[in-house]
């Protein structure tokens, strides 16, 4: 299955207005980092959304959010938000924005 090419425009207006936003294709999707680092990518019609270890289990608990596991190996600190969970902008801009402060605490690349 491909990506969702409306998922990673709606992304790119999102993170448009942050610095230090790049795009590269990865896990057979699109991935933004910020400063060489994962920030938010699109699997299928999912985001997958970089939160941290803090934040993970907290983020598990909310409706439409799964392990990030497309390998058999779940991704400790990464979650994958499904479709119904970033229906709305405003979702959408939550899960990046939660990427977003954890990214910023890691050494950029």
């Amino acid at each position: 299955m491909a990506y969702s090419k409306s998922l990673v425009e709606r992304i790119r207006h999102i993170v448009s207005r942050q610095r230090g936003v790049t795009e590269k294709k990865m896990f057979g999707g699109v991935c933004f980092l910020l400063h060489g680092n994962i920030l938010v990518g699109v699997w299928k019609d999912s985001l997958i959304a970089r939160v941290g270890k803090d934040a993970y289990e907290t983020a598990l608990q909310t409706k439409h959010v799964k392990e990030f596991d497309i390998t058999g190996r779940p991704m400790t600190g990464w979650v994958m938000v499904e479709p119904d969970g970033i229906d709305s902008d405003h979702q959408l801009a939550h899960w990046i924005d939660q990427a977003t402060q954890f990214v910023r605490t890691l050494p950029g690349k």
